[in-house]
């Protein structure tokens, strides 16, 4: 290994020793010739080993300098750039970004605002190549007077800003010495300036360099620029205004009008005078424009600003994997999201919501005014619940560092009020809480999610994962998963019409016990209506879907067994792995919100299963299309099943006593052109509230409930989904039905295309009777079926 490197050495001392041969040749001046001639020689001389020096400098001979930007990049260079996405009708509704930055053409800037940058940046812009040899050379007169003087183009400034050549990973060995540091940062800038300036117009480099700089407060571009300080486009800016903003690049910090207010407004006059100097304004103007005091309509733009932020996380959850398949940012690489969100029918449904939350959480704290709501299933308080919270927070366990086996320093701390912004349904509020309190507050608050598709494509209409995005960023369309209670008796009764029953078939409302096997231990469940009563009357399956009566449920489950359907509910569309027990047919089990509704869009659709789209297209920064989706179809129930299901869904609200005929009271049957179906679901405990709600072309699902399960109504008639999830879509429906752009929704169900083999053609009535045949006598109304 030593005579390895020991000829390595030798080799390299060749080589250099080479080296100064030739450079002593190059560099020979006879001493005969005139001192004139040697001077022109000694020049000359000068001028080639700038020229070698930039050349080393360009290649990183032997690493020593480092990277350069490549021609490829110059040809077509990368810089991080907003992604954009649109709502279905073209209109932007936010954007994914690191740099806020969304590029403009030339044609988009007020010509004022580019006379300001060149007479103020680069008055020979017009005139040199990318170096301005007179301002370079005046920057030697400058240090020898001792003052500081900058010399870059805007070319060398477009070059420092878009490839970063003052970063570390362009530093090279000698990037380290700090003299030849800034001589090698320098060079890479000339160097790269004059391919610019052979590689684009004048035009072309202005167009980069208004793309591409930093005015500060998260502002990237001079579009987003003019947003954030004046909420106003480039075309529209102003003397003052443009003055302000090219100010403000020499420093953007130090500048900064948020900030530094004085500091600005001084660089904004230096920056009038120069106007002034080159005659781009008159003494006047100067003299007026100047005493004009610093107005903004400022405003920072972040990613959680614009609409339908909920829906914005899920495209951005929706496109991960496709995004790291294509090695694509969707926060640096200016892509154009076109999604499936309809903007009118969204404002609707967050209108339906909030007022209904407002109304159910007023509900809510009367209903356990003076108790706390959090309950064991027997109804006691659970006496540890605020403890178990307490300890998992942040400043629980500062203090635990600070007072060490000091368990009274650290109560007293905990319930000690202090400021903080806590979120209410009038909006944010200032107040003085302990930790002890928020939590007890913030856990007692309901909170909801929302969704609308067109079953027919799977097209989101609308989406919203939360009563307020900026206070409870968790996601309860896609990422929350509950117990979807009655709701999940669809898939029972779509398993139980594909496996031969009709609507019109009739089982008894009687207890029901179930024998099983769990993990090799037999077992017996004996479920309840959800009105602890049996009539044991002989009901319809139409009657029983829309009484919600558990015992049918149960029954019908216990005939085919619970496998078919949970065999069910996944062919349709529900993707979580379900509880492999009898329980699963009144929901046990838990899902999501965008599982349930995807899974009943076969029942309306004439059987197909779809997947939700939230995303039509992608396209990059030129327009190129990255990505379409189309709507898949595949048949998983058949046309008649998908047909008589639907019926069922209506007969919610037709059928005496069905859960979904709280919809009455909304104004959405007074013209009659519009049909209805539904299915309400509710939780053990009431815990969790389901509305699934369907017209011929759309269906929406609604959930209520409280984040920790303990917490909920304690009565059915609060607690029950037609009581606190209905309303969202019933408001909602009532908006949208009004709204004459959307007159197309009000349709009738269509009649069947096939011939329909099984009755369902039924109508349950009630007639007066003077017992009734129950485990509990409590009705005195008989059942007869026609």
């Amino acid at each position: 290994m030593k005579i390895f490197f020991a000829k390595i050495l030798k080799f390299i001392k060749l080589i250099f020793s080479k080296f100064i041969i030739v450079i002593r040749f190059i560099f020979y001046v006879p001493q005969k010739w005139s001192r004139y001639k040697k001077v022109i020689l000694r020049i000359l001389h000068i001028f080639l080993i700038l020229i070698i020096f930039l050349g080393l400098v360009d290649m990183n001979f032997l690493w020593m300098f480092g990277k350069s930007p490549k021609l490829n990049q110059i040809n077509d260079p990368k810089q991080k750039t907003a992604s954009e996405l649109y709502a279905a009708d073209g209109k932007m509704i936010g954007k994914y970004f690191d740099e806020n930055r969304t590029p403009i053409k030339l044609n988009e800037v007020s010509p004022i605002l580019i006379k300001t940058l060149i007479n103020t940046e680069d008055v020979r812009f017009y005139e040199h190549h990318g170096i301005d040899l007179r301002a370079t050379l005046s920057i030697l007169w400058y240090m020898v007077k001792g003052e500081k003087r900058g010399g870059s183009t805007i070319t060398q400034q477009l070059v420092k800003n878009l490839f970063k050549t003052r970063n570390n990973y362009s530093r090279g060995l000698l990037g380290y010495i700090p003299g030849i540091k800034t001589l090698i940062y320098k060079s890479k800038e000339w160097i790269t300036s004059l391919k610019i300036e052979l590689f684009y117009s004048k035009e072309e480099i202005l167009t980069m360099y208004f793309n591409t700089v930093d005015f500060g407060s998260n502002a990237y571009g001079i579009k987003t620029a003019a947003r954030t300080f004046y909420n106003s486009k480039p075309s529209q800016l102003n003397i003052e205004q443009s003055a302000l903003l090219i100010g403000i690049l020499k420093a953007p910090t130090y500048y900064s009008p948020i900030s530094h207010t004085d500091r600005a407004l001084e660089r904004r006059n230096i920056v009038l005078g120069q106007l002034l100097k080159y005659k781009m304004i008159s003494q006047i103007e100067f003299d007026s424009i100047c005493k004009i005091p610093i107005s903004l309509n400022y405003s920072v733009e972040n990613n959680y600003d614009g609409k339908a932020p909920y829906f914005r996380e899920a495209v951005s959850n929706y496109l991960k994997s496709w995004l790291k398949e294509k090695e694509l940012n969707l926060y640096d690489d200016g892509l154009k999201i076109y999604t499936t969100l309809d903007m009118g029918m969204q404002q609707y449904a967050e209108e339906a919501m909030d007022e209904h939350m407002k109304r159910l959480q007023k509900r809510f704290f009367q209903h356990w005014e003076g108790e706390n709501p959090w309950r064991k299933e027997n109804g006691d308080e659970i006496s540890d619940f605020i403890d178990n919270i307490v300890v998992k927070t942040n400043h629980y366990k500062n203090l635990i560092k600070v007072f060490p086996n000091q368990k009274d320093s650290v109560t007293f701390y905990l319930n000690q009020a202090r400021k903080m912004r806590v979120y209410t349904y009038k909006g944010d509020r200032d107040t003085l809480l302990s930790t002890i309190d928020s939590i007890k507050y913030y856990n007692t608050l309901l909170h909801a999610g929302f969704i609308t598709m067109d079953p027919f494509n799977g097209y989101v209409k609308t989406y919203i994962g939360g009563i307020n995005f900026n206070s409870f960023k968790f996601d309860h369309v896609m990422k929350s998963k509950r117990q979807p209670g009655s709701t999940f008796k669809a898939f029972v009764y779509t398993a139980a019409i594909e496996n031969g029953y009709a609507p019109c078939d009739k089982l008894n409302d009687i207890p029901v016990t179930y024998n099983y096997i769990e993990n090799g231990k037999s077992k017996s469940w004996s479920p309840s209506n959800a009105d602890w009563k049996f009539t044991g009357s002989s009901v319809t399956l139409k009657y029983a879907f829309a009484k919600s009566i558990n015992s049918i449920a149960v029954q019908l489950t216990q005939k085919m067994g619970w496998k078919k359907v949970i065999e069910c509910a996944h062919k349709l569309g529900i993707k979580t792995k379900l509880a492999d027990v009898p329980s699963v047919c009144l929901g046990s089990s838990d899902v999501s919100l965008l599982e349930l509704i995807t899974a009943y869009c076969p029942l309306i659709n004439e059987g197909y299963k779809i997947e939700p789209i939230l995303v039509t297209k992608v396209t990059d920064r030129k327009g190129k299309v990255l990505y379409e989706m189309q709507p898949k179809k595949e048949r998983v129930i058949s046309e008649e099943t998908a047909f008589l299901m639907c019926q069922m869904l209506q007969g919610g609200l037709h059928e005496p006593g069905g859960t979904t005929q709280a919809l009455f009271e909304y104004d959405l049957f007074s013209d009659n052109k519009t049909d209805f179906g539904g299915k309400t679901g509710t939780s053990s405990n009431h815990s969790d509230g389901w509305f699934l709600g369907v017209t011929p072309n759309l269906i929406s699902a609604s959930w209520v409930g409280a984040d920790n399960r303990s917490v909920h109504f304690r009565t059915s008639e609060l607690g029950e989904g037609c009581k606190t999830a209905l309303p969202i879509y019933g408001l909602f429906m009532e908006k949208l039905l009004k709204d004459p752009l959307y007159a197309d929704y009000k349709k009738k169900f269509d009649k069947p295309k096939i011939k329909i083999s099984k009755n369902y053609s039924c109508h349950t009535y009630f007639h007066k009777k003077d017992s009734t045949i129950s485990e509990e006598p409590e009705t005195n109304e008989e059942l007869i079926n026609e």
